[in-house]
């Protein structure tokens, strides 16, 4: 084993724990949700399951449509299935909903923020990806612009959580606009070396 996969695996389950806080935050704030966010609360709604729950069953059902496209997961994948539900629904029993319009502000902004950089923390440990994030690059690996194959299952993921009773708002709308440069600051940041990288430490910014 590698001296860096303990370094890379701690990235890793930070991450993944971060990312369900970051989730619950987002929810305790009302005010709109990311657009697999929505869907998960709104599958939740309609059947009483803990939404956390509902994040792990629906990652494991995105991770079996890996299968027809040839997708391999990664340690990073199967753990993005067990563990971020679990820490949504730990974030949300200690959590108590607020009422004041500026705390769940906060709540919003401090979701969004934290969710960037959960997001680069786990991508930058390169163990592999979330089962949707896969979902979306082997579909660009069969042929589909990776643009409209993300454009086209966030919308409809967005739509089926909206018409099931999930939270669409203008949480949404920030989360769409400052997720892409809030991971794309951390990742350079917090990224693992990867394997390439020279004996001076010098390592690509990519994620895996």
């Amino acid at each position: 084993m590698s001296t860096k996969m303990p370094s890379r695996l701690v990235r890793l389950l930070a991450g993944l724990a971060l990312f369900g806080v970051s989730v619950a935050l987002m929810v305790r704030a009302d005010l709109g949700l990311a657009s697999w966010d929505v869907l998960h609360q709104g599958v939740a709604d309609r059947t009483g399951l803990p939404m956390g729950l509902v994040v792990n069953g629906v990652a494991l059902l995105v991770l079996l449509l890996w299968i027809p496209l040839r997708q391999r997961p990664g340690v990073g994948t199967v753990a993005n299935v067990a563990l971020v539900g679990v820490a949504l629904d730990a974030t949300l029993a200690v959590l108590p909903p607020l009422e004041p319009l500026a705390g769940r502000i906060g709540l919003l902004v401090a979701g969004v923020v934290l969710n960037g950089l959960a997001t680069a923390l786990y991508l930058g440990a390169r163990l592999g990806p979330g089962p949707r994030d896969g979902l979306m690059t082997g579909l660009a690996a069969r042929g589909l612009l990776l643009g409209p194959a993300r454009t086209g299952i966030e919308v409809t993921v967005l739509a089926v959580g909206w018409l099931l009773g999930g939270a669409l708002g203008p949480g949404t709308l920030l989360y769409a606009i400052a997720i892409g440069p809030i991971v794309a600051w951390f990742v350079p940041r917090l990224a693992a070396p990867s394997p390439a990288a020279t004996p001076t430490g010098a390592t690509s910014p990519c994620p895996a």
